[in-house]
């Protein structure tokens, strides 16, 4: 297992849409061992592939409390088919997005068809903080990220306050 560096907001990779997994082999095993590393480092309760730039529609999830057994999960070419009506209001961050959490409205409830670790088709119906995080790393994979579902003033304002911390650390290296 080995950490990876996780892609931080303006990087131009976070609005690429991942590529399918043809096939689960070592390769993709060893990807995913690596993000659940990551995700737990971090701490995070969800990583998609491209956040650690992979452009792989992988994601890792473990909605348990630092005090409980971790409960990892994988979810690979993962694609929601169903959702509720009802909507529900979470407030979610990012882990490349840093110390950032904004109120996001979506549905309540979703089920989820997605292949396992072995490369078997499965489903499942998600509600409450679990199917928030799905949707929030689906959309990951398809290249939008949480604050496209806020207004255009917040979005405007974090992405300007995370470009301009970027300018500043290239800066910073330059003169080093």
């Amino acid at each position: 297992m080995a950490l990876r560096d996780i892609i931080i907001l303006p990087d131009k990779r976070l609005r690429l849409v991942s590529k399918p997994v043809a096939k689960v082999d070592a390769s993709v095993r060893k990807l995913i061992e690596d993000m659940f590393e990551t995700m737990y480092d971090a701490p995070g309760i969800g990583l998609a592939a491209i956040q650690v730039g992979e452009p792989k529609r992988i994601v890792t999830v473990d909605l348990a409390k630092k005090d409980e057994p971790r409960e990892p999960q994988v979810f690979i070419n993962p694609e929601v088919i169903a959702h509720s009506e009802e909507k529900k209001v979470h407030e979610e961050g990012c882990l490349s997005i840093p110390e950032y959490y904004e109120e996001v409205e979506r549905p309540a409830e979703v089920t989820v068809r997605y292949l396992d670790i072995e490369g078997k088709q499965q489903e499942i119906a998600a509600k409450g903080l679990l199917a928030t995080c799905l949707q929030h790393e689906i959309d990951h994979l398809n290249g939008v990220l949480f604050i496209d579902h806020i207004s255009k003033l917040k979005r405007d304002r974090v992405v300007k306050k995370f470009a301009k911390a970027a300018k500043l650390a290239s800066e910073k290296r330059a003169a080093e």
